[in-house]
């Protein structure tokens, strides 16, 4: 099991100290949802929370909020099958934009949708079904255009 990405890594250092914890399991979060949405999770998360997953899938549940309390707040390899992780792979992991990269990073990608022409801070968007509709049509035109290159 490899980590993408982990809550706790957030908020520890220099963390707004006005915002909760959770706030840090937001951009985790909706990257997660999308690939819920997409039925990208391993057999295993769909074996043990096929509840949790519907919660998700009829939004009554964040992809944050199933990040906290179904996966501890860590993104890792174990929760997609094969496909999730190939493309997380190559977009959620890759933090920037190198030479050899057809498209942007999950990251880069996520500040262009949500920055508001300040300095952005990856923390104070909201974990709103608002702002997961923003960033969902372009992981979606992120995993066409992944898809093309395989």
């Amino acid at each position: 099991m490899a980590k993408y990405d982990d809550a706790s890594w957030h908020y520890g250092g220099d963390y707004p100290k006005d915002l909760p914890n959770a706030n840090a399991a937001t951009h985790i979060g909706m990257f997660l949802n999308w690939c819920i949405d997409n039925d990208l999770l391993s057999e295993e998360q769909t074996d043990d929370f096929e509840e949790d997953i519907e919660k998700v899938k009829n939004r009554t549940l964040t992809g944050a909020e199933f990040l906290i309390s179904v996966c501890d707040e860590k993104f890792t390899t174990d929760d997609l099958g094969q496909l999730g992780n190939d493309f997380a792979k190559a977009y959620y992991a890759r933090k920037e934009k190198t030479a050899s990269a057809k498209y942007a990073s999950y990251f880069e990608d996520y500040e262009k949708v949500f920055s508001s022409g300040t300095a952005f801070d990856l923390y104070r968007v909201a974990n709103t079904w608002e702002n997961y509709d923003l960033i969902k049509p372009l992981i979606d035109q992120r995993f066409k255009e992944w898809k093309g290159f395989q």
